[in-house]
């Protein structure tokens, strides 16, 4: 790999007293709105250098995506884009797009989520990247793959409503909803950089790389797991259930005094250590609900009885209750309740970077703890071309 200008791991792209476990990975990344900016955002985190390939003058679709914005830019672009740096390129410009082909070539990953084809018309695509570096890994992200879907658009709603995921999401029969947050993108970004570093792997036991194909829908489908085993071992098509679950019973939503309230209760130590919190132990014996198979079967008369119980008093009574039992449950929360609820529980899920103009900004740390090489938050999410300077020289100068 020939390391780009200004690569490193402090904010200012200087070395890290720890060195990351990709530093020294340089990543290609023509990748757009969410699922492979993801993907690349975890692999910068993890020390990789990630150049951004972004049209001049519009960059990442989702640069427009807003409000809510932060410092003047749209909190959706920000959420997946800190570490990396920005390289205005027009692929239709012969000179950028022989600057584009030379970044392929000194790349060790490159990632692209274009219809199947556009690569191929700016001789990008993976035989012409093979062609410039045998040892590249080649990542693809699209909506329904490359054969008969290519041209089907790859929306995350699109996918949630034909891949099944709100077939079985909603508060009742009938009544599809999508998720809250566009999670089968993200499942997909998780896929794709799982795919990136086993080739990775490969390449550096064998200097070949490969093409890493992912597709919104496959990872849909996988992602759907005792759902969708439960079609392919039985043959059932699953429906909506609200907020129970298939298989296990309590496990659901209520209602507390004041608040919506969960038990995720997954065995019978637990439903009886819930009956006796709920002054009750008498339905513990009931053999109704004696076991879970039991409690499934019947999962609407036990839904009553608790949610009557449950009624009595607060989520916070509850949870205060009923936690030091060994029952798992708690109450409903807002983001701002989730922030503060895994600050106090010392999980640090926010980090501080500086903002284009100076100003402190908060971003969403990453989920991995790693006790010798932490995820790096260093670089705020670059302004579009911010680095196309230095890049274009870089590119522009003789391999070294």
């Amino acid at each position: 790999m020939r390391t780009s200008p200004g690569s490193g791991n402090a904010a200012d792209g200087g070395p890290s007293a720890v060195r990351l476990p990709l530093e020294g990975v340089l990543v290609a990344d023509f990748g757009r709105v969410l699922a492979a900016p993801y993907a690349t955002m975890l692999l910068a985190d993890l020390g990789a250098e990630v150049i951004k390939v972004e049209q001049p003058g519009t960059g990442d679709d989702t640069r427009a995506w807003g409000p809510p914005y932060a410092q003047g830019e749209p909190t959706y672009y920000l959420s997946v884009n800190r570490n990396k740096r920005s390289l205005a390129l027009d692929l239709r410009d012969p000179d950028d797009r022989r600057r584009a082909a030379e970044l392929v070539r000194r790349a060790d990953v490159l990632f692209e989520n274009f219809r199947p084809g556009t690569m191929e018309k700016y001789g990008l695509d993976y035989a012409s990247a093979r062609e410039l570096n045998p040892g590249l890994v080649y990542c693809s992200v699209t909506g329904f793959g490359a054969g008969a879907g290519a041209a089907l658009p790859g929306y995350d709603l699109l996918i949630q409503a034909v891949g099944g995921l709100m077939s079985v999401t909603g508060p009742a029969p009938g009544q599809p909803v999508k998720t809250g947050v566009a999670v089968v993108d993200v499942l997909t970004g998780l896929h794709a950089a799982v795919g990136a570093l086993a080739a990775l792997r490969h390449r550096d036991a064998t200097g070949e790389g490969q093409h890493v194909e992912v597709d919104l829908l496959s990872c849909l489908l996988s992602s759907l797991v005792n759902q969708a085993a439960a079609h392919t071992l039985t043959g059932q098509v699953p429906g909506i259930l609200g907020n129970r679950h298939p298989s296990i019973a309590p496990y659901e939503v209520f209602q507390a005094r004041d608040r919506p309230f969960v038990l995720a209760v997954g065995n019978d130590r637990q439903f009886a250590a819930l009956c006796r919190g709920l002054d009750a132990p008498e339905l513990a014996a009931d053999p109704r609900f004696a076991t879970n198979a039991d409690r499934v079967a019947h999962v609407a008369e036990l839904a009553r009885l608790v949610g009557t119980l449950l009624a009595r008093r607060t989520a916070s009574e509850w949870f205060d209750r009923l936690t030091p039992l060994g029952v798992p449950c708690g109450p409903v929360n807002d983001l701002r309740q989730a922030f503060e609820l895994a600050e106090r529980l010392g999980l640090a899920p926010r980090v501080t970077v500086t903002g284009a103009d100076g100003q402190p900004m908060d971003l969403v740390a990453n989920p991995l703890h790693l006790s010798a090489t932490p995820p790096r938050h260093t670089r705020r999410p670059p302004g579009l071309g911010e680095h196309t300077d230095d890049l274009r020289a870089w590119l522009d100068s003789p391999d070294s």
